[in-house]
């Protein structure tokens, strides 16, 4: 089958794209610029790129009318929290245009809970979109990514990992290619998955947990810092309300049932997932 990603460049669509192009079906990308090398390392494996933008909605709908599924996420981080409530809007009303078979939606862990956590919320207005919409569709809920300790913030080049969470709290996080396992496995089988809502976790690390698997991958003794959550507040009221959900609710994910329902992703644990990853060098 030939399926439509949009986000291809990005962390969940690359590994949604090499999901898909492992299990055998071709890849229709829409991407803003064809010419980026991001975008050009994809056309390399094989994949079609479209030019266009997650708001046109023509674009989108000629893409979709060429594809028999579709895997779509939204973000606020480049053009903020409207930009992706209007991204969202496109991506729904184009596949309802198109008349979609399937559409795949990334959307994130607790977004259906009302947490007043902006880019969660924008995420539901995407959901409550769909949900009333004519288009087959399966959302995919994916919590804390294990990548996101890979950013700069992370501190592990100066021997720390360091969260705005107590050192006994527990993050449930997923691993980006489990998610491409994921949504490969719901695009063989639309019809067991349309309907749906799956949120992802392979595993649930507390901080010093983190630490020691990062530790043990890079050959160094890490130690866990619980940081300021007022002051992330102050810094990203965004990003704020979100560490402030993690540390007083969580995620809620049933991490065995999950597991068991989708045998064959790898779900790979945290150690494992920090043991396969290249780290910066102590500072």
């Amino acid at each position: 089958m030939t399926i439509a990603v949009l986000g291809a460049t990005g962390g969940q669509g690359g590994a949604v794209t090499a999901a898909l192009l492992r299990t055998g079906h071709q890849v229709r990308a829409m991407v803003r610029d064809p010419g980026s090398v991001r975008a050009q390392v994809l056309a390399g494996a094989g994949v079609s790129l479209v030019e266009g933008d997650l708001t046109d909605v023509e674009a989108l709908t000629t893409l979709f009318r060429s594809t028999r599924a579709a895997f779509a996420v939204t973000t606020p981080f480049q053009d903020g929290l409207e930009a992706e409530k209007e991204q969202g809007a496109a991506v729904v009303r184009a596949a309802e245009r198109a008349g979609l078979p399937h559409l795949v939606l990334s959307s994130v862990a607790g977004a259906d809970q009302h947490t007043g956590v902006p880019h969660f919320e924008t995420k539901a207005h995407t959901e409550r979109l769909l949900a009333v919409a004519d288009v087959p569709s399966t959302v995919v809920a994916p919590t804390y990514f294990y990548e996101n300790a890979l950013g700069p913030g992370g501190g592990v080049a100066a021997g720390s990992v360091a969260l705005p969470l107590g050192p006994e709290t527990r993050l449930q996080q997923v691993a980006r290619h489990d998610l491409g396992h994921v949504v490969a496995a719901i695009v063989a089988a639309p019809d067991a998955w349309a309907g749906e809502r799956i949120e992802l976790a392979g595993d649930d690390p507390t901080g010093p947990q983190m630490a020691a698997a990062i530790g043990a991958a890079t050959g160094r003794e890490l130690e866990f810092r619980s940081t300021s959550l007022e002051a992330v507040r102050e810094a990203d009221p965004d990003m704020g309300a979100m560490w402030g959900f993690l540390a007083e609710h969580g995620y809620d994910v049933d991490i065995p049932a999950l597991h068991a329902r989708f045998p064959g992703v790898p779900w790979t644990t945290y150690a494992d997932w920090a043991a396969a990853q290249h780290w910066p060098e102590e500072r």
